[in-house]
Parts: C-alpha cells; structure tokens; sequence
C-alpha cells in the first residue's frame, strides 16, 4: 500500500513540478521525477530542520546562561 501512495503523490508532484518548469513529459518519467525529487526534498528539509533546531538549542542555551548569570548578580551573595 505505501508503495502505491508514494506512486500517486509521486505523479501529482511531478505533474505539477512539470507544469511550472514548462516540460512536457510522459507518465513515467513525470512519476520518476515525483518521487525522486521528494526523496531529495524530504532529505533536505530533514537536514535544514536538524540544523535550525540545533541552532535554536543553542541560542536557548545562551539566554538561559545569559538569565542566570544575570539572578546571579543581582540576588547571589555580594563580593567583596
């Protein structure tokens, strides 16, 4: 069943990535580029949200540090 639904999401994302690069193609060739293209799509997304999330981690990390140092100085124990 999977292999039939990546075979039409396939053919209606390669139809329409056809229609808007102005190529004319036959079934299989237009299912080809559907299902390959979401391959390479989906590979890439998951890559640029890995690294976003990463990212976020990291700008999360730093106010956090940046809030802490901050109640640190301002209600932690006075240095001489």
């Amino acid at each position: 069943m999977a292999l039939i639904g990546l075979i039409i999401i396939g053919a209606a994302a390669g139809f329409i990535a056809t229609r808007l690069m102005g190529i004319e193609a036959d079934l299989i060739t237009t299912i080809a580029v559907g299902v390959i293209g979401a391959l390479a799509g989906g590979l890439v997304l998951r890559f640029i949200l890995t690294v976003a999330g990463w990212l976020g981690g990291f700008v999360g990390a730093v106010l956090g540090a940046m809030a802490l140092i901050w109640l640190w100085q301002s209600y932690g124990p006075k240095s001489k």
